[in-house]
């Protein structure tokens, strides 16, 4: 059973968050904290009575935007000691999910928080902690990849997805619409995507070949026209794009 502590400045949120966490069957016990000072002062006593004490918690809900220390900064602070809670970013913004992840984070939520969703953060903590077992999670549809905005799911069409950008463990999709972050390396859809006609061409870009509308060359330098948008061409990718750009049909 996790114990948990939930911290947000907004204390409808906070109440909210505590509700949903208390009907998850694998937290025993779920706290708030009203701000991230006082969720360092109670961190600091879990972290004295040690992970087996009485006042031990094993991983934080945390908002990003509050007053005075907001939730980025006492991630930061938590990641010094040697044994810190696990952190799940739960939050209405998605342009910080980058740096949670350079915080490693164990999940990051958007607001307005979905019952499903948290379950999943809950799962994640509770594998990491070893009070659940690891499941396999399988994409349910090969066409399409599930995002998430304003605590909604939605399918985007892979067939729609004009180039994707790494952002450390996350991937940006872009399609004609717009962007989405999900949490999968850039590494992992090159693997899955390969035979769906997804090409590198950087270390920061995976593109689509049905979407380049041109190759251009200027001065040594290679680049293409994606999406509305130019991308440079690594030296070491270059030849192998040329060579499928042409056997494109």
């Amino acid at each position: 059973m996790l114990r948990a502590l939930a911290v947000d400045d907004e204390r409808p949120s906070l109440e909210e968050l505590l509700y949903l966490l208390n009907a998850d069957p694998r937290i025993g016990s779920a706290e708030g904290a009203g701000d991230a000072t006082e969720a360092l002062r109670r961190i600091n006593r879990a972290l004295q009575s040690g992970p087996g004490g009485p006042e031990a918690i094993d991983v934080v809900f945390l908002d990003i935007q509050m007053p005075g220390l907001d939730g980025l900064d006492l991630a930061r602070l938590l990641s010094g000691f040697a044994k810190p809670p696990h952190i799940v970013f739960v939050t209405a913004h998605e342009d910080f999910a980058v740096q949670a992840f350079d915080l490693e984070a164990v999940d990051y939520v958007l607001k307005p928080v979905r019952k499903e969703r948290l379950a999943e953060a809950v799962r994640r903590a509770a594998e990491l902690t070893g009070n659940a077992p690891r499941i396999r999670v399988h994409e349910p549809d090969p066409d399409h990849i599930p995002v998430e905005l304003g605590g909604v799911t939605r399918f985007v069409a892979v067939d729609d997805i004009t180039h994707v950008e790494a952002q450390g463990d996350y991937a940006r999709l872009h399609t004609d619409k717009g962007s989405h972050l999900v949490r999968i390396p850039l590494s992992t859809l090159e693997d899955r995507w390969r035979t769906r006609g997804f090409v590198r061409i950087h270390r920061r870009h995976l593109v689509a070949l049905r979407h380049v509308g041109e190759l251009r060359l200027d001065a040594g330098t290679v680049s293409v026209l994606v999406g509305g948008e130019e991308l440079q061409v690594s030296r070491r990718h270059a030849r192998e794009l040329r060579d499928l750009l042409m056997r494109r049909p």
